[in-house]
This record gives structure tokens, sequence and C-alpha cells, in this order.
């Protein structure tokens, strides 16, 4: 599936949390996304902007080119403190990086939930060369946080984050991940985020994006196909 720069701006979910929740509720798959308002955003680029669309029948994620590099900010480490994270994967590896945060009632819980099955379904030898990592786009209150959050659907997924804002805005921009939080009359917090989960080669170009609803077998085959062709 091939999708422009964009349109990958364009789609966002919103999802909102309470400032005053003093602890980020225990994960949770949601049936039916009720809480989730798909938000079309009206575009101000122009078609010049937009990267070329590339057909690749083997993939069922989305395919940009030029492909974009991804790793030219390192992000703090939130796993292993005072290490920074490059979103690049090790040699013949696959890293999946997505971006969002722990009070996420579901669009978060469920993206990371289908991970996990997709793993399941690789198997164990192959899933060992897939690294996930989840940045989070609340710092406020997801700096202590997020590391038990991410892993407690994924054992050995890498945490990072930063309250330097421009810091993390700068390394999120080539992968065209966008958010914003802000708080509301009555004190509570509402984040919107894109909810892309991204596949990167070990050149720390990002080969592929899933979309938010990409179901674990189409997430498991891909992977598998580009787990063959970073060991080639």
């Amino acid at each position: 599936m091939n999708i422009s720069d964009d349109l990958l701006t364009m789609i966002r979910f919103t999802t909102r949390s309470s400032a005053r929740r003093p602890a980020p509720r225990a994960p949770r798959v949601a049936g039916a996304l009720s809480a989730v308002v798909l938000l079309v955003l009206a575009g101000c680029g122009s078609d010049d902007d937009a990267d070329d669309q590339v057909s690749d029948p083997t993939l069922s994620g989305i395919v940009r080119d030029p492909t974009p590099q991804v790793d030219l900010v390192a992000l703090p480490s939130l796993s292993e403190p005072g290490e920074n994270v490059e979103f690049r994967a090790d040699d013949g590896e696959i890293q999946v990086v997505y971006f969002g945060f722990t009070n996420c009632p579901d669009v978060c819980p469920t993206t990371l939930a289908d991970l996990t099955v997709a793993l399941r379904i690789l198997g164990e030898e192959e899933a060992g060369d897939v690294d996930v990592v989840m940045a989070t786009v609340d710092p406020d209150r997801d700096l202590d946080l997020l590391d038990g959050y991410v892993t407690s659907f994924i054992p050995d997924a890498t945490a990072v984050g930063t309250d330097d804002i421009e810091l993390l805005q700068e390394a999120a921009a080539p992968f065209g991940a966008s958010w914003e939080v802000r708080e509301t009359d009555d004190g509570g917090i509402e984040v919107d985020h894109s909810p892309f989960l991204y596949a990167i080669d070990d050149e720390g170009q990002l080969v592929l994006t899933w979309q938010f609803g990409a179901s674990s077998q189409d997430m498991a085959d891909d992977l598998s196909t580009l787990l063959d062709r970073a060991r080639a």
C-alpha cells in the first residue's frame, strides 16, 4: 500500500485522558473504539511536497519514496538511563517504532497488543530480530512510567523520551509523526497523536509504515519479508 506524506500527516486519532488521574489505567484493548474520533484535517501542502508513491505488492504497509532517513537524532533511553537510542536496527534486524503515551485509552494499547500478537505469529526466533521502541509524546507524565507500560506488552521493548520538546520534535519529524498536548478548561489533559507504527532497517531508513488497525497477520507477514531482505 502506498500513501503520500501529506495524507500521513492529515490522518490523526484523538485520545483523551485526565491530568488529575494519579496513574495510567491498566492496558486494555477496546472491542469498539468509541472514544476515538477520526479527524481528517485539511492539508495545506501542495502535491510537490508529497513523497512519490511506490508499489510493493509483497507488503501490506505503506511504502514511501524517497525512503525517509530517521536515524539522524537519538533520544534518551528510559529503559537504560544514561544511554541514547538511535532509530536504526542492528545488522540484519528490523526496529519497530511507535510514538504514543501511557494514558492513551484505546489506540496505544490496541496497537501494542496487535504488535504483540504479530511477534507471536513470527515465532521466537524471528521475533528476536525485531527491536520494539516506544517514544512518549507526553513526557510531562510519562518519563517515569513508559518503560513499565511498554514492557507490559513486549518485555524486551525499549522506552525512550525527553522533556526537551524541540529534540523530540526533531527526532519525530522524519517519521511524519505528529501530536498535540493541551489542557482543557476543567484541568484535564487531551492528547492528539498520529497512530502509526514504523519499521526501520539497519541503515536507519523508514522502510514501512502500518496504519492503525493493520492486522497482526499482515504485520507479521511484512516483518518476515523485511527480515528476509535485511539478511540478504
